[in-house]
């Protein structure tokens, strides 16, 4: 069953692409540019982003959720929703947002890192990079570069933290070439920071293990099988991720050093196809929730997919195993389900395409809830990215698409059941 699992010396000893530079060798997604477009879709979602940007916080409700306004609209405007539609959305979504409070001073560029962490101070860092921004000739990739990228422990290696919201963030904000979402991106980079940066940033948690594979499926199948597990969680839920790394650091870490990356591109294909499953193939039979925490893989998938190509090839890799470690504390958060992709590759199509995936995102029953429109498009897009020759991506989509009747997987730690909100 495990057959790929071998003795190796160096996992990730990676050939070196683009320009002698560890990376992945991958084109970049379409870019809408929403400023410079004039017909009436775009002007709608352009303006409709900036109403946002003004008027609503990037975390509210006691600093717990994060504002998904810019993820249901960008993938609502790429899957073609009309500006009806897109108004409707924000109407809808602005109901349980808040407006902005000050922070409890401002930030400098002497002490911006002095706060990393602090959600308090949400209001203040977002003042700052848009005060940089200015600075910087309204150049908003410069600003991500100088604050992102540079440094002895950039806040690259940390976009993970808060369930991978700020990295979502920048996806959205290099897809729509938005300098408002770019700002907002920095704010939850800043604001969300946490232990994990240590992973990324010390080297000693990289380490040689006794086994290995380049395939992350059958990785999450030997975690499934650890009985070093069982009974680590008596529920789950997202607040069992931080026990997790706080008492049983050396368990994850052992599987988070076994994915060998040899070949990264398709090796990234190989982790897209993981987080379509973990969405579409965990399902209990008859079962018609899908796991809240398991979309967020997904979508943290596809804005990795959108940041490789726009983004220093030196960062590839960290990025990609950034991905891998929330992965798999998810996963056992989650208490470790069996990842069934025979139930997508059957999965009757009943004669749907991706027309009907469009039109369920932004016509259908649950085109008002972010995480269903933006989970759709990432399994599309994957689709798109990838020869998807067996179908898989679409049956996923069209499995979950068909079959959603809401969220699961909370746990009775979390903050409150947030169908729709965290």
């Amino acid at each position: 069953m495990f057959s790929a699992f071998i003795t190796f010396s160096n996992p990730f000893s990676v050939p070196r692409l683009l320009g002698g530079t560890l990376g992945l060798d991958l084109q970049s997604v379409a870019i809408h540019d929403v400023e410079t477009r004039h017909d009436k879709r775009a002007r709608t979602l352009k303006h409709l982003l900036k109403l946002n940007h003004v008027n609503h916080s990037i975390v509210y409700h006691h600093l717990q959720f994060h504002n998904h306004m810019p993820h249901i609209l960008g993938s609502a405007y790429l899957l073609g929703a009309q500006a009806q539609h897109l108004n409707d959305v924000y109407e809808e979504e602005s109901k349980e947002l808040e407006r902005w409070e000050d922070s409890p001073s401002e930030v400098s560029t002497y002490d911006w890192r002095d706060y990393l962490g602090d959600r308090r101070y949400q209001r203040a860092y977002v003042d700052f990079f848009e005060d940089e921004l200015v600075l910087n000739g309204y150049d908003w990739r410069k600003v991500i570069e100088k604050y992102l990228l540079k440094g002895k422990e950039p806040l690259i290696n940390c976009l993970m933290a808060g369930l991978g919201h700020p990295l979502i963030h920048l996806g959205y904000a290099y897809e729509l070439s938005s300098r408002e979402l770019a700002m907002e991106a920095l704010g939850l980079a800043t604001t969300s920071y946490n232990y994990l940066h240590k992973y990324l940033d010390v080297t000693s948690y990289t380490r040689n293990p006794s086994h290995s594979t380049s395939s992350p499926i059958e990785i999450l199948e030997r975690v499934a099988a650890d009985e070093r597990f069982d009974g680590l969680f008596e529920h789950h839920g997202g607040s069992n991720i931080e026990t997790l790394f706080m008492h049983h650091e050396e368990l994850i870490l052992e599987h988070w050093n076994s994915w060998r990356i040899s070949h990264p591109t398709k090796q990234f294909e190989a982790s897209q196809r993981a987080a379509t499953a973990l969405l579409a193939a965990t399902q209990e039979s008859g079962a018609n929730e899908y796991d809240f925490f398991f979309v967020h893989l997904l979508t943290t998938s596809h804005a990795v997919r959108i940041l490789l190509p726009v983004i220093p090839a030196k960062f590839h890799i960290s990025v990609l195993r950034q991905w891998w470690l929330l992965t798999l504390a998810v996963y056992i958060a989650q208490l470790r389900p069996r990842v069934d992709q025979k139930s997508i590759l059957g999965y009757d199509l009943g004669g749907k395409d991706w027309s009907w995936i469009d039109k369920q995102a932004v016509e259908g029953k649950w085109s008002m809830d972010a995480h269903y429109v933006k989970g759709l498009r990432a399994i599309k897009e994957a689709a798109g990215t990838w020869e998807d020759k067996d179908m898989f991506y679409l049956k996923a989509a069209v499995k979950f698409g068909e079959g959603f009747a809401g969220w699961g997987g909370f746990g009775p730690l979390d903050a409150e059941k947030i169908s729709v909100s965290a």
